[in-house]
Order: C-alpha cells, then structure tokens, then sequence
C-alpha cells in the first residue's frame, strides 16, 4: 500500500559462547528481534518482466499501473488519472458514467479502446476482434489489482491492433486464510453511489476470489442516470507444483440514458443540458474461460486458454443531429418512433502458448510460440422500428429489422518470438505472425438491393518484426523495435449508410508498422524516468470519396482514402524524495508530443473530393501533458495533478467552422485540475475521496461521428466523491 512495512524476525544469538553450542541448545538462545523498516512504496508504476505467462516482453515499452499505490478516482473509472503516469494516453470522455474507459496512445481512435488488444487476466475480453473489437465487457476498478499496457510494438504475440495490449488483472486470493471480505463503497456527486464486495480464500488446493458490484449515478446532464453491475467468479485448483486449473466467469451490464449530442451553441449556454430524453444504451455481456499452466519441464512451460465474450449491445433511441429536436407531434399526441438495435456477440477463443529456455553453446535462449483460434458469430439487428414511449423498450411497432445481418469470422493465427540473449547486457527478439482467416457477411439490408456488397473479407498477413533491449546498468536500460501490425476492416466498414452510399468490393485492411526507441531506469537516486520516440504507419486508412455513375449522377464510395503517419515523443520523468520524518514528496511529468499527419489520400467534401495531404489526423492532439504532485505522511497520501490535451480536429478535412448540428468542426484545448487523497487507518479500513476538475471547467473531448451520435458530448464539470473500504 501506501507505506511499506516489512517485518523481519531472525535467531538472534547475543552471546560469543553460544556460537559453539548446538541448536538443541536453547538455553543460549533469544526470542525472535522484531526489526521494522520504513520507505516510500508507492511503485505506481513498473514494467513487465521479460518473460509473463509465456510472453516475452524484452525491448517493448510497458508500464504496468499498481492501483493501490494510486489515489486516482476508481469508483467512475476517471481516465486521466488512472492513467496519469502513462505518456500519451488520450482520454475519450464520451460519458461520465464511469461505465467504460474510452483510450488511445500514440494518435489512435480511442472509441472503447478497439485500438488494443484487451484482456483481463490474460483472457481476450474485445466482443469481437473482426467485427466489431470495441470492448463492451467492463468490470469495476475496485477489483482490479493492477493494468498492464504494452505499446504495439508487442502486436506480433497479441493480435492485429495497431495500439498493443492492455491487460487489467484483478485482485488475487489470500492464499493464507480459507476466508477474506473486502467492502468497497462509493458516495458522490449527482447521487453517485456504488458498492463493490468480495470474498476469497483458499482451502488445501482451492483457491477462490467472487465479488459482487452494483453502481448507480443521475449524471452530470440531464438525463444521463447509468445504473451498472457486474459479478465474477474466478476457482483455481493447484493439482501440483507444476500443475493448476483455473476457471473465471465474468459479467458486466448497464444501462445508460443517453443525453443526447449538443451543438456548439448549446454547449455554450448549459453544457448539462440534453437534446434526449428518450435515448437508451445497454451492454450486458459474459466472459466464460477456463486456463491450464503446466510447467513440463524446468525449462519449458505450457498455458491453454479457451474464452468466449457472449451477450448483448442493444440501444433504442431517436438517431439524428444535436438540432433536430425530439418532440410530440400535435396531430398524434406521440412522439417519433425510435430506433430499436441489437447486437448479439457470439465470440469464441482458443489460445495456446508454449514457451522454451534453451542454450546454444554460449548463447542463452527463450522461445515463445503459439497458435490462436478464433470462430465468432456476430449477429447485427439494426433499423427496428421502435415504440414512441419514453423508457427503455426494445419492443418493435413493426415486425423485423432494416439491417439483419451475421457476420461470421474463422481465423486462425500462429506466432513465434525468440530472445537471444547476446551476452549479460544485450538481448535481441525478432518474431513472426502468420493470420489466415475470412469474414462473411450474410443477411438482409431492404433498403439497399441494387449493389452488391463485399460478403467475404479474407485475412491472409504475414508480419515480421524485431526488438532490442540494452542494459546500462541495473538500473537502466535502453530499448527499441519495430514490428509490423495490421487492424481487419470491420462490419460497420462494409455497411452503407443508405441506398446512395456503395462500398468498395476491394476494401483492404489497414496495415502498417509501429517502430520505437527509447531509454527508462533510475538516475540520482530519486529521479524514475523513461523517454520514447514512436512513428506509426497506418496505411489504408477509410473514409468517403464523391463518384459519378454512368449517368453522371453523383454517389458516396466508401474505400480506402490514404496513409498516415504519427511521430512522436514520449516522456515520463518523476522526483521522488523524503522532506522530514515520515513526510515524502514527489513531482512528476508525464508528456507526450504527437505529430500526425495524412500523406496521401482524398476525401469527399459532400459535392467533390479534396486532398488531405498534409492534414492533421482526426482527434489526434499535439501535446498531452499531465503533472503533478503527490504527498505522504505515514498512512496518508494526496496527490494533485494537472492535465492538458490540445487541441483538435473532428475529421481529416480539418473542419475548422462547425455547421449547426455540431457534428464536425474545432475541439479545443483544455485543461483540468483534480484532487485525490487517500488515508490507511491500520490493515482493516481505508477511506479515499477528491475533487475531480476542482474549477468546473467546461469542455469536450472530441467530436464523434458514430455512436453516441455526432456532436458535442461534454465531459463531466466539478466532482466530489468519498470512499470507504473495509476488508476482514
């Protein structure tokens, strides 16, 4: 926790004499001395170690976020301060519900952070990595441990995403009682409140860990309550040293009023007004795995995982711009019929790794390879026509759906990464990945007959990449690489928006590369640091071109547009020192600069087409900073930290005026200030509580053009909460 307290007891023999006498000899002997030692252990945050559950991470960029050292707001997941030690991150507050956690590093789209690989304990927990990889499973921060990220330079060994992997592990048994409780309970602003309770154990070779969580909040707008809970259950049996099982199942679900995009005016007169009262989103999903851990030998260990991510994204609500109001019609005395969605996730994982030490003469070596399967089925029901009521009501007035569509994936991918270790100081890891799979899509879109559809997507890629880490000294170490990624084309990519839109039959994947180089460790005793330099290359990029048909009639095409790239630097430095007894302090900075640009490609102004070569990338801001101040005194600590992200554009034509539905145009920069503190009254009880953006700035985050809808969607004014934890 905040303050580290070790215990160290040895034999203490006082006497010269009773060196020579035998331990039968306890005459001589004294009772067990109690040493106590005091420091600092607020290790927020670490790396991965080289090796992890048959991967390898030598030469990558990680950072592993220990949440107990932190005092960030945990009870409505605040990104920009879980992750303020993390350079780079992007926060997309698309509502502040604390309901998901919306981010990006290195210039990526932040939408439900489908630009990662994400996992939680190892297991893939994106609905559907081909169509439609969001990731809509979201469990409670209060029962996780920690969140390890590893930069995309590891895609090779995780899968096909651009942004790397994010792995948020919960907490673990106390394997040395047969029962724990653990409370957590959160009151706050806008009638926020939230319980999470847990209990774990182990008896002989069981272990267990279960929590429920339930969490309610009416929002900052109006009409913005979100009611959420989650539940889990994780059993592991040690059937020897070198044997265990362990099956988990999780389920996440919450239902979210949507408030409703806002144009610029209106934000400007109350950005917790709402354009919606009728608007409804609800994910309720379930994560079933079951893993096996052999170690068959000294020097080779083998895990099997099998997962599915099950259940449903359904939304009812009336789908148009921030100006279009949703009002009664006098002549029926009804509202509009809304828009009834239903996605069902059917996504099933196979994942098997093996990982060998060897040596070669001289030359030290471990092997990391594996093969992943993957069958998903994922069935869109879009267009419905729903009921003109107020709640939230999935019923149709009318029988069927616009869109019903399965969108089915078979893929199959095998990798192989390799550490040569050169000698003590240098190691070198190349690695390879092979994918070969297709998606088909099957079903009816009535309003679009005419043009055929692109029905199969083949995933065939074969990427290759290499990293390098160099050890300075024990504390620290110089690392680099590049590796070759890709991100498949997805379902809502090939879906036209209406009978006048058609979709290129030739769409590609987008492939790229994502390179670094960089130097972390430990200087002048108090000084962490670690500063990168990334470029990305994300070529294939999609977007809308204006075309002509053989009568001259103009069309939208939605195709491949152009290439980005994305360059920039990463730091992350960090003081941390004793002012008196008892009383530590740090400061930290943790910055990045990002410059990403289009270099070639067009895109269609609504009449005609444009060059965007040399255009800023959408939501991708130059600098995002984060610094601040953390305080200890014994069991208390605070913490006070300032974020800053740039400012942004909403598309790649680098709108600058926005049209009166709000939907594109400028985002600016913005600033905010939040404070958190936590006290540890002894090992039983804790509080925690803060003031999140102390002086009520209003802003906004970015400017999305799908769902929650286009427009502005504020992100939440001043926050005040406190938490009270208890474990028995």
């Amino acid at each position: 926790m905040i303050k580290s307290v070790f215990l160290i007891t040895a034999c203490v023999f006082v006497s010269a004499s009773a060196t020579s006498q035998t331990v039968s000899d306890t005459s001589k002997a004294k009772q067990l001395t109690e040493v106590v030692i005091k420091a600092w252990q607020r290790r927020e945050i670490t790396r991965l170690p080289d090796e992890q559950i048959g991967f390898l991470n030598s030469g990558k960029k990680s950072e592993v976020i220990n949440l107990a050292g932190t005092n960030a707001n945990i009870a409505v997941k605040t990104g920009r301060q879980l992750f303020a030690k993390i350079p780079g991150v992007f926060v997309y507050d698309m509502d502040g519900s604390g309901n998901q956690l919306n981010i990006s590093t290195r210039g990526l789209d932040p939408h439900r952070s489908w630009e990662f690989n994400i996992r939680q304990n190892g297991v893939i927990i994106n609905s559907d990595m081909y169509g439609y990889p969001a990731s809509h499973y979201s469990g409670p921060m209060e029962s996780f441990e920690k969140i390890e990220l590893i930069r995309g330079t590891g895609s090779l060994q995780y899968g096909a995403q651009f942004g790397g992997m994010i792995n948020y592990v919960t907490k673990q048994p106390d394997t040395s009682k047969p029962f724990t409780f653990e409370s957590i309970n959160t009151v706050g602003s806008y009638n926020l409140l939230s319980t999470y309770n847990a209990i774990n154990g182990k008896h002989k070779r069981l272990s267990y860990y279960a929590y429920y969580y339930r969490r309610h909040s009416n929002g900052y707008r109006d009409n913005s309550q979100s009611d959420a809970d989650a539940q889990f259950v994780q059993l592991s049996y040690q059937f020897s040293p070198n044997l265990s099982v362990k099956a988990e199942f999780g389920r996440s679900k919450y239902l979210y009023h949507i408030p409703g995009p806002l144009n610029d005016s209106m934000f400007n007169a109350n950005p917790t007004s709402s354009t919606r009262s009728r608007n409804y989103f609800s994910p309720d999903i379930y994560v079933p795995s079951l893993t096996v851990n052999w170690k068959l030998s000294e020097n080779t260990k083998m895990n099997l995982t099998t997962s599915g991510v099950f259940g449903d994204r359904s939304s009812v609500q009336l789908d148009a711009f921030a100006n279009v109001p949703d009002t009664i019609n006098p002549l029926t005395g009804n509202y509009k019929n809304r828009q009834v969605d239903i996605d069902r996730f059917n996504s099933r994982t196979a994942e098997f790794r093996l990982l060998h030490q060897y040596s070669i003469g001289k030359l030290q070596g471990k092997l990391a390879t594996g093969i992943v399967y993957m069958n998903n089925d994922l069935h869109r029901r879009q267009l419905g026509k729903g009921t003109t009521g107020t709640d939230y009501d999935l019923t149709l007035a009318e029988p069927g759906f616009g869109r019903d569509i399965h969108f089915k994936t078979n893929n199959i991918a095998l990798f192989a990464e390799n550490i040569f270790q050169i000698n003590q100081r240098w190691t070198v890891s190349p690695g390879v990945r092979f994918e070969s799979g297709n998606s088909k899509m099957s079903g009816t879109i009535k309003y679009y007959t005419v043009n055929p559809l692109p029905v199969t997507i083949k995933h065939n890629f074969l990427l290759a990449g290499i990293s390098s880490q160099y050890t300075l000294n024990i504390d620290n170490t110089i690392y680099g690489g590049i590796s070759q990624a890709y991100r498949p084309v997805i379902f809502k990519d090939i879906v036209p928006a209406s009978t006048y839109e058609q979709i290129d039959k030739n769409l590609k994947d987008a492939l790229g590369y994502n390179a670094e180089i960089g130097v972390r460790g430990k200087l002048l005793k108090y000084l962490q640091y670690d500063v990168s330099y990334f470029s990305i290359l994300y070529k294939n990029r999609l977007g809308t071109l204006v075309l002509q048909d053989n009568s001259g009639q103009p069309y939208t095409y939605k195709t491949n547009i152009g290439n980005s790239r994305t360059n920039g630097i990463e730091l992350f430095l960090q003081y941390k020192f004793p002012i008196a007894r008892n009383l530590y302090a740090g400061v930290f900075t943790s910055s990045s600069f990002m410059n990403a640009k289009y270099i070639n490609g067009q895109i269609s102004t609504g009449t005609s087409n444009k060059s965007i070569v040399g255009n800023k990338v959408e939501a991708v801001p130059n600098w995002i900073s984060r610094n601040g101040l953390d305080i200890l005194f014994k069991g208390f600590s605070c913490s006070i930290l300032c974020s800053y992200t740039g400012s942004t554009f909403s598309d790649a034509l680098n709108s600058v005026t926005p049209p009166a539905s709000g939907a594109r145009g400028f985002t600016p920069s913005y600033s905010v200030w939040d404070f958190n503190a936590s006290l540890r009254v002894n090992s039983y009880f804790s509080i925690r509580g803060g003031i999140s953006n102390i002086f009520n700035k209003q802003y906004f985050t970015k400017r999305p053009t799908f769902y929650p809808g286009p427009g502005i969607w504020p992100s939440d004014g001043r926050t005040v909460y406190l938490t009270v934890g208890i474990k028995i």
